[in-house]
């Protein structure tokens, strides 16, 4: 994880945890992450195999100049890169892992741009199948993002990070929002306006395999 958006996130998701593997949806607190809002996105899915998004950012919008809520998660990759992308989905869900892609946008002027995106494992109804939180940022900002929307996109690089070994208990005997109203906050905060972004991003090491590079993570800590 190389920008302060993603890190900002996993920080906070690793901190409200706790002991388990994976937070629950209504553990959210969308002030606490103010400065990562813009950037942030919250998946769901009725069958645990396609997420929808059901919030995204100001950031993700303006990316592709639409609004994303509803539309499909997968639908935003080309055909090569899904069962890569399906494969890191039933980590984040079924293993409870952390996965780490980078990605080129590409305009419809054919203009390319550097992302970073990281899928965060997340409790709904006492399952992990139905949400993931994420975080998607670009890694520059040119003068035609917001103008130009991204039109396709390929991954170039595949990180997991894998959970501890902590104990998977659930905190219980406290009251807590529901989820519809916790929706109606976090989506209401999300598109408070993107603080800026670093201009560049530090290269890394990675074994390649087809046309993307696998680099090994850790353990989340």
């Amino acid at each position: 994880m190389q920008l302060r958006s993603t890190k900002t996130l996993y920080s906070y998701w690793n901190d409200i945890r706790g002991a388990r593997s994976a937070p629950d949806r209504r553990d959210i607190d969308p002030t606490r992450i103010r400065d990562a809002l813009a950037y942030t996105f919250i998946l769901e899915s009725e069958d645990g195999l396609d997420f929808s998004f059901r919030l995204a950012g100001s950031h993700l919008c303006a990316s592709y100049c639409r609004e994303l809520k509803g539309r499909s998660f997968g639908a935003l990759w080309p055909a090569r890169d899904r069962d890569a992308l399906d494969t890191l989905v039933r980590a984040v869900t079924e293993d409870h892992a952390i996965a780490v892609l980078t990605f080129e946008g590409r305009s419809e002027r054919n203009e390319t741009l550097a992302f970073e995106t990281a899928l965060f494992p997340l409790r709904h109804n006492g399952v992990t199948c139905s949400r993931i939180m994420g975080s998607m940022t670009a890694l520059d900002t040119p003068y035609w993002l917001g103008i130009h929307p991204i039109v396709q996109q390929r991954i170039t690089g595949l990180r997991l990070i894998w959970p501890d070994d902590a104990s998977d208990s659930i905190a219980t005997g406290f009251s807590i929002a529901s989820d519809s109203d916790q929706t109606t906050r976090f989506g209401a905060a999300l598109r408070e306006p993107m603080p800026s972004m670093p201009s560049s991003l530090a290269g890394v090491s990675a074994r390649r395999y087809a046309h993307l590079a696998v680099i090994d993570g850790g353990k989340a800590q």
